[in-house]
């Protein structure tokens, strides 16, 4: 199975913590025996500070943006750090050259590619391009929901959503103040218009995340811990 893993820069590079980038390596060199699995990591932290501190001292946005991508790569380095020789041993910069990159039993590690693009949005344009069979959006929060479940006690956490349904979600949240949703909207309409299979799930264990993605039933049920994006919902 070819599977494109969008891993959030706060549960990955959280704190710029060591034992963290390790523990994600070790879960991701066990799934690259079985699967052909490339990883797009986020900026987390760092890559908002950076982005604030440029703001502050006058930056136009897309000099911001690319701030940001330089952080992801930054990331992407120290997790292929941390996988040694298991990841594939360039960061890509954009889709062909990780389409290039692939190798048997090799991790494909990557950050940022293009100004306005979120981690969720270049893992979704990276999926299509290489027809996944499956993309993962790791983050903080265990699936999608009706509200966003930390503003609003009563949202409810969906197990199976069409492409269809996830747009309206997501931008109902962005559209209210103060709300986050678990998918930026140009990733869900990504995924809308390749009719991706997806997962949005918690990861911030990293055991979990290889518990989930090596399960042979992946494709077949509910998932309990996140929620399943399919034209099969």
């Amino acid at each position: 199975m070819l599977i494109v893993l969008s891993l959030g820069g706060s549960i990955l590079a959280k704190n710029l913590d060591p034992d963290s980038f390790l523990k994600y390596a070790d879960v991701l060199r066990k799934l690259s025996k079985k699967h052909t699995l490339l990883v797009v990591a986020g900026g987390g932290e760092a890559a908002r500070n950076y982005i604030e501190t440029a703001r502050a001292v006058g930056a136009d946005e897309v000099t911001c943006d690319y701030i940001g991508i330089e952080i992801t790569r930054l990331n992407a380095r120290l997790l292929a750090a941390a996988l040694g020789p298991d990841a594939s041993p360039e960061i890509p910069t954009n889709y062909l050259e990780a389409a290039k990159a692939i190798r048997p039993g090799k991790v494909v590690v990557m950050g940022g590619v293009t100004p306005g693009q979120t981690t969720d949005a270049v893992a979704a344009i990276l999926a299509e391009f290489l027809r996944a069979d499956l993309l993962t959006i790791a983050t903080s929060i265990d699936g999608v929901y009706s509200a966003d479940p930390n503003c609003d006690a009563s949202a409810v956490k969906y197990d199976r959503i069409s492409p269809e349904k996830l747009i309206n979600i997501v931008m109902a949240i962005e559209m209210k103040a103060g709300s986050k949703s678990p998918v930026d909207p140009v990733a869900a309409k990504i995924i809308e218009r390749c009719r991706l299979d997806a997962l949005v799930m918690d990861a911030r264990n990293p055991v979990l995340l290889g518990e989930i993605l090596d399960g042979e039933a992946v494709k077949k049920s509910p998932i309990s811990c996140g929620t399943w994006v399919t034209t099969k919902a």
